[in-house]
């Protein structure tokens, strides 16, 4: 356990607690997990135990969020996971471009790609409120597999902040599931990019496990409530947390970018 107050580990419970609602909901819940770790651990530790506490945080309530939606979405465990597996390896190759490459360079453009697709969501009102009427091709599995797997698990190694959301869109898009499917689905791909991530940090000993296992339990259940918010709410309610969550990544890396 690092040394922190009594204090500030409540605030990174609730923080959690939190994070885990809205990741459930939409994906996006590193957007405040992450920033109150680097906050809220002693000054000087290093970022990696920020990063892996986070994963390590992170996969139990998207493992919770991702069994409640199973249990009563009609997501095909089968596919998602074969795009688990192939954002998997993308994650990874993303992680050693990362090590020589500057993110900030790519910050920008992936600002624009996010207030595109926001733009694209508010003048879409039926995006993703509707299931498919009609089985899904090949050539459109095939698509996803590429895309939501291996290019947004590639991102999700190189850059990171987003992943969920962009699963949750790229999985709308070209699978046409609504948005609660999509998140179900984004979900299960999500366990299993943190898995690769938190066998890594862990092989490299950078988790709080003690402080991690705390946060854990309040992160289950913000998972837990925010996936059964999602089922009982519809693909409406999503779609409103879906652009709010777009907007406040594109001003998190506005801020990151030009103001810190």
């Amino acid at each position: 356990m690092p040394d922190i107050s009594l204090t500030m580990v409540l605030v990174l419970c609730l923080a959690a607690l939190a994070a885990g609602w809205i990741d459930a909901v939409v994906g996006g819940g590193g957007l405040l997990l992450l920033p109150a770790l680097l906050l809220g651990l002693p000054a000087g530790t290093p970022a990696a135990y920020a990063l892996g506490t986070n994963k390590a945080v992170a996969i139990v309530g998207t493992t919770g969020a991702a069994v409640t939606y199973a249990r009563k979405a009609p997501v095909d465990v089968r596919l998602a996971v074969r795009i688990g597996l192939a954002a998997l390896a993308g994650s990874t190759a993303g992680a050693f471009v990362a090590a020589g490459l500057s993110t900030e360079v790519l910050k920008p453009v992936v600002m624009v790609v996010l207030l595109g697709v926001g733009a694209f969501v508010i003048l879409r009102p039926a995006f993703g409120t509707a299931p498919p009427t009609t089985p899904v091709s090949a050539r459109r599995v095939l698509a996803a597999i590429g895309l939501a797997g291996l290019g947004i698990g590639f991102y999700d190694g190189l850059i990171g902040p987003g992943t969920g959301t962009f699963l949750v869109l790229a999985l709308t898009a070209l699978l046409h599931l609504d948005l609660v499917t999509a998140s179900a689905t984004a979900k299960i791909v999500n366990c299993c990019t943190n898995a690769g991530a938190l066998a890594t940090f862990g092989w490299k000993g950078t988790v709080f496990w003690e402080l991690a296992a705390l946060m854990a339990a309040f992160n289950l259940a913000g998972g837990m409530v925010g996936a059964r918010t999602a089922l009982k709410k519809g693909s409406g309610f999503v779609r409103v947390v879906l652009l709010t969550v777009v907007f406040a990544l594109v001003a998190n890396m506005a801020y990151e970018q030009w103001l810190s």
